[in-house]
């Protein structure tokens, strides 16, 4: 079943597209990697899809019974947000917050889900202490808890892995893995294509070409022979 549907997108501000032409769906259980060139607009198509910006054409369509207040979603995160002075748990229960309405207070079975998130992401230990205190991984697993409280269906993860060293990368990595085998739909912005399709069921790369499909179709197409490289190479610009 199709949980997202985009057909004929235009992406961009103050009315200059960056994508155009875009159409893709995303099915319950895939594994989505969005990938493509610096500025090539990944996280201006995540925006949209979120509804934290407005398409300049077409239109996205959730399915599956979604509603845009069940989208778990890890953003890249700045220098500032990496300094926030607020416990885990608090961060971690915040992913409630839209289920709440104008409810001012988490009930108990919010708070259950957060601990079960925190426990998922084996952060317990951490419950009370400074999110500013973490290190980058760490602060990675508390976002990745945050969002699996918005949802139990899809989440949406942009540059999860930035700025972390590569055993902690590769840690993060296999726990989005785990997730998507429970049956987690992932959709990933990534610049790192080769480490990407190692997991990803389907693959969508924008820029001044489109290519949408398969992780064996991307592979034996133009695409792959001018931006795969060999572990260790430079891919081109």
């Amino acid at each position: 079943m199709s949980q997202l549907i985009c057909k004929d997108l235009s992406l961009g501000y103050e009315g200059n597209a960056v994508l155009s032409g875009l159409s893709f769906t995303v099915d319950a259980g895939d594994y989505l990697c969005i990938v493509g060139e610096n500025g090539s607009g990944k996280s201006t198509l995540m925006k949209t899809i979120l509804g934290l910006q407005k398409a300049l054409g077409g239109t996205i369509e959730w399915g599956d019974g979604l509603k845009e207040n069940e989208i778990g979603y890890l953003p890249q995160q700045t220098l500032v947000q990496r300094d926030f002075p607020a416990t885990v748990w608090e961060i971690v229960l915040s992913g409630c917050q839209s289920h709440t309405g104008r409810r001012p207070w988490y009930s108990r079975e919010e708070k259950e889900l957060a601990r079960q998130n925190m426990a998922r992401m084996g952060i317990t230990e951490f419950t009370g202490r400074c999110y500013r205190q973490l290190s980058g991984g760490q602060q990675q697993r508390v976002l990745l808890a945050r969002a699996l409280c918005a949802t139990r269906k899809i989440l949406l993860l942009d540059e999860p892995v930035s700025g972390l060293d590569p055993k902690v990368t590769a840690e993060m990595y296999a726990l989005i893995e785990s997730l998507n085998r429970e049956g987690i739909t992932i959709i990933m912005v990534s610049h790192d294509l080769n480490a990407a399709l190692q997991y990803a069921s389907r693959v969508l790369h924008v820029g001044r070409e489109i290519f949408f499909g398969s992780v064996e179709d991307y592979r034996s197409s133009a695409f792959a022979r001018r931006f795969l490289v060999p572990e260790g190479g430079e891919e081109h610009a």
